[in-house]
């Protein structure tokens, strides 16, 4: 690469999942594409598994079998739900079931580095994929052209640049769109334990004093835990040493697992919502993260960002042949698509959050009664898995 510039049809910036699979979506599909991302760390030889662990809805899965990256997966490191268990304030109780709902799984428990290695191995063998591992310093957009320049002193031309670097983007920033962003002063405990009970492929979630607790579930008994906790309560549970902390995580699951051995060390992460006024602007398209932030809880936010990727695919994949990929015109068309699915999971998880988060016995009651409502009611049920597969 000795060359001062080089010449892309697309640049992404970003390599996490969603940077990934959006660099081999349009790659397949004809386009030369510049991917800017570092390469991803190995897991430690002693873990168990991966500490950053999603639920991949069917949307996911479509999207990853599409781009021939889900079966090359190890199938021994995924665990499917096929039940969910939610607990409310006393005995208040929901379950939702694949088999009602007559759907084969409701998700697909994944570590985020497994399917990362499936997509790098895809990447290494596309011919219309150029990897840098430098980070992006200026981006100049033009009527005919955008240019990035490089930390390594190198710039890139394209029609189109794609910001998936992630809830602090950079592509963001340089497009000029108005972030808005409400920390939920919580933040997400993540840790795996091995289960001394059968999980039952159940995915577990408890609403307990403001909080939420899950458990979800992985091969050979294993389960992975995210705890939405206050701030100042996570600092505590972080400095719990691996058996205090499988001890407490037993005490408020109620040991519905028996006793728990934590197999990789807890991590936090801070919680918010975070929007922003528009997806685009000429040249510019923000997919994931650096477009939308959600509250955990219903564990949407990596399908939301994948969902994303599928959608800029497919206009891309409709554009008249007279149409520059950067036409302003075009990515309208992304953005319109997304519109309806990032607000209404935006304003289901934050509502929910809300809602679990009043304290009181009047805020008690509405919560017991509304998951009995839902609970009685098949239809409701079986809508709010179709929304959760997407």
């Amino acid at each position: 690469m000795t060359a001062p510039h080089k010449t892309f049809n697309v640049v992404v910036v970003g390599g996490g999942l969603v940077g990934k699979a959006t660099a081999l979506a349009l790659a397949q599909s004809g386009l030369r594409v510049a991917l800017l991302a570092q390469a991803s760390a190995p897991l430690p030889p002693d873990a168990v598994f991966d500490s950053r662990i999603y639920a991949f809805s069917a949307s996911s899965q479509a999207l990853l079998e599409r781009l021939r990256v889900w079966q090359a997966l190890d199938m021994s490191r995924l665990g499917p739900v096929y039940d969910m268990r939610v607990y409310g304030d006393a005995h208040a109780e929901l379950h939702f079931s694949a088999f009602q709902a007559a759907v084969p799984q409701l998700a697909w428990i994944a570590e985020s580095s497994h399917i990362e290695r499936s997509l790098d191995a895809a990447l290494r063998f596309q011919p219309n994929v150029s990897g840098f591992e430098t980070r992006a310093q200026s981006l100049d957009i033009t009527s005919a052209v955008a240019t990035v320049g490089l930390a390594n002193g190198q710039a890139l031309e394209a029609d189109l640049v794609i910001g998936a670097d992630g809830a602090h983007s950079w592509v963001r920033g340089q497009m000029g769109a108005t972030l808005k962003r409400r920390d939920y002063r919580q933040t997400g405990v993540v840790a795996n334990f091995k289960a001394e009970r059968a999980h039952g492929e159940t995915a577990w979630q408890w609403f307990a004093g403001g909080e939420i607790i899950a458990l979800l579930p992985l091969p050979d008994n294993h389960v992975s835990l995210v705890w939405s906790a206050r701030t100042e309560h996570a600092q505590e549970l972080l400095a719990l040493d691996n058996a205090q902390l499988a001890a407490e995580v037993e005490r408020v699951t109620h040991a519905t697992l028996g006793a728990l051995e934590c197999v990789t060390p807890a991590q936090g992460f801070p919680l918010a919502l975070q929007t922003v006024d528009r997806l685009i602007a000429p040249r510019i398209a923000l997919v994931g993260d650096a477009a939308h932030l959600i509250h955990p809880l219903a564990g949407q936010g990596m399908n939301l960002g994948l969902r994303d990727v599928a959608a800029l695919a497919d206009v891309i994949g409709r554009k008249e042949a007279f149409r520059d990929l950067g036409d302003t015109v075009l990515l309208r068309r992304y953005e319109r698509s997304r519109r309806e699915d990032i607000r209404a999971l935006m304003l289901a998880t934050d509502g929910l959050q809300k809602l679990f988060a009043v304290p009181g016995p009047l805020a008690r009651a509405v919560r017991n009664t509304g998951m009995a409502l839902v609970g009685g009611q098949p239809f409701l049920k079986r809508w709010l898995v179709s929304a959760a597969l997407g």
